[in-house]
């Protein structure tokens, strides 16, 4: 796996797989992963941790395009569905250097979340949202991206995810604060693009 990135006349996307290497289900080896995305021509491709965090360049694509052509890649050679969500990288850059967690007090039992949504939401859910016993935030949604933050010293059995899924339906992957911010470090500079 190679830590440079050549970014050349390409432009640099993540890919959010859902639902792998969770609690033993659903194995995918990252090795094979790569693999697998390398024989769809995509370059540049790096996997960062278990949870199915793919960066890779390739000319200028449409994300929509790249998740269906990944997705069904991925089935095919896995067995199982694999819903994939697709960023351009520097739409993540933007949601790095506007850290929607700044006000944040972060304690050891709060939990900073980002969800990407495959389709826009038309939900009109008043925000911030808060639930009943106080313990899961909804901040804020820009375009296709929630955050939240979860406080474990409330409650120590979350439905973080079942709230989101509730207003926001399945079509929905989520990262923690921290995966974001090593994905970041991964990506090219603003700059190359």
């Amino acid at each position: 796996m190679s830590e440079a990135f050549n970014i050349e006349s390409k432009e640099a996307f993540v890919a959010f797989l859902r639902g792998i290497n969770v609690g033993g289900h659903h194995k995918v080896p990252m090795v094979d992963l790569r693999k697998e995305i390398e024989k769809l021509g995509l370059e540049n491709v790096l996997t960062l941790l278990n949870s199915g965090n793919v960066i890779f360049s390739v000319p200028v694509s449409n994300p929509m395009e790249l998740e269906k052509m990944i997705s069904e890649s991925l089935e095919n050679k896995f067995g199982f569905l694999i819903p994939t969500i697709v960023r351009k990288a520097e739409l993540i850059h933007e949601l790095l250097s506007n850290n929607p967690f700044r006000q944040i007090e972060v304690t050891k039992d709060i939990r900073l979340y980002v969800s990407f949504l495959q389709q826009e939401s038309n939900i009109e859910l008043k925000l911030p949202w808060t639930s009943d016993d106080d313990s899961f935030k909804i901040l804020e949604q820009r375009d296709k991206t929630i955050i939240s933050v979860l406080d474990l010293s409330v409650s120590k059995t979350p439905k973080a995810m079942s709230a989101l899924e509730k207003y926001y339906g399945t079509d929905i992957t989520t990262r923690n604060w921290n995966t974001i911010l090593r994905i970041g470090k991964k990506l090219p500079p603003v700059a190359n693009y």
